[in-house]
């Protein structure tokens, strides 16, 4: 399938049955436009993907950049904290620390104080790489910048500050 194939889709034609293709731009939402819900959602999916073609070349998405981050900047975090701060289940997380550890980024010992649980660390590896993570997310964060312009970005940050 061809890109523009990709960007078109069918919509029946009133009363005859047939269908033409129109380009995905041309489909109207109807009352979506309206709702804030829509938007933010749209919003992230191209966030996202401009996060993830940013950052592509070091295989980092942005789940396992914000744990990286947080672990960063909290030595000796819990697991259970860490999920909890950033709202993320808890099979999920070790599953994706799994994954990071398994790289040599992050390295769990276990608690002093609760052997159920551990304590997670940057590696060495793990705090030079979240040093150059950190410096191709601020250039994703000059693209958002350049999409949505300066003013409207430090805006949408104090409108969704209540929600970090």
């Amino acid at each position: 399938m061809t890109a523009s194939a990709a960007q078109t889709s069918l919509r029946k034609l009133a009363g005859n049955g047939a269908a033409r293709r129109i380009d995905t731009d041309e489909i109207g939402v109807d009352a979506l436009v309206g709702h804030a819900g829509y938007a933010v959602r749209r919003f992230q999916i191209w966030i996202f993907q401009d996060f993830i073609r940013t950052l592509g070349d070091v295989d980092i998405r942005p789940t396992q950049y914000s744990v990286l981050t947080v672990i960063g900047a909290n030595p000796g975090l819990s697991q259970m904290a860490v999920a909890k701060r950033l709202g993320i289940e808890r099979a999920r997380l070790v599953h994706l620390l799994d994954s990071l550890e398994q790289r040599r980024l992050v390295k769990r010992i276990k608690s002093k104080t609760d052997r159920r649980s551990h304590a997670l660390h940057l590696t060495g590896q793990g705090e030079t790489a979240l040093a150059k993570f950190k410096r191709l997310a601020a250039e994703h964060e000059r693209h958002v910048e350049a999409r949505i312009g300066k003013a409207n970005r430090e805006r949408l940050l104090q409108i969704l500050a209540d929600f970090t």
